[in-house]
């Protein structure tokens, strides 16, 4: 299975929408260089949502764009929510392992706010950096197989 980035996305503080960037640095065990979210101290290290999830916001009326629910790589054609925990993944030259599919929300963020709702509880993903790289808009995402069988 193979798809794209169709947009990254970084913010400097967590819970608010990301601005679009044409290419980062994503490092090993940690996420993307200058992003509120990139940790090593935790399994949620970038965040993908699909651009297809983002469309379907856009179909009920909303004024959303990629970034505007956080996530930190819009992807266009995987269905990211059927992913296995556990999936390999490349995105550009960067390696990926799914860590965990959705998110639950114990409070409702800025997002949720100024969007008016939040496709990223149900169907975003999050992944742990294998190999870092660099990443550009347009590269291309290729999906192997889950570690887990």
């Amino acid at each position: 299975m193979t798809g794209k980035v169709a947009a990254i996305n970084t913010s400097d503080k967590k819970g608010m929408r990301k601005k679009t960037v044409k290419e980062a640095i994503i490092k090993t065990d940690y996420g993307i260089e200058g992003d509120a979210h990139a940790s090593s101290e935790w399994h949620r290290q970038v965040s993908l949502l699909a651009l297809e999830s983002i469309k379907k916001m856009q179909a009920l009326g909303l004024k959303v764009k990629p970034g505007d629910f956080a996530e930190n790589i819009t992807t266009e054609g995987i269905n990211l929510p059927e992913l296995p925990i556990g999936t390999r993944m490349t995105i550009g030259e960067v390696e990926a392992e799914v860590s965990q599919i959705g998110k639950e929300c114990h409070t409702r963020c800025a997002i949720y706010y100024q969007a008016g709702d939040c496709v990223m509880p149900k169907e975003g993903i999050f992944v742990k950096v294998i190999k870092g790289g660099k990443i550009k808009e347009g590269d291309i995402i290729k999906v192997g197989e889950s570690v887990n069988g």
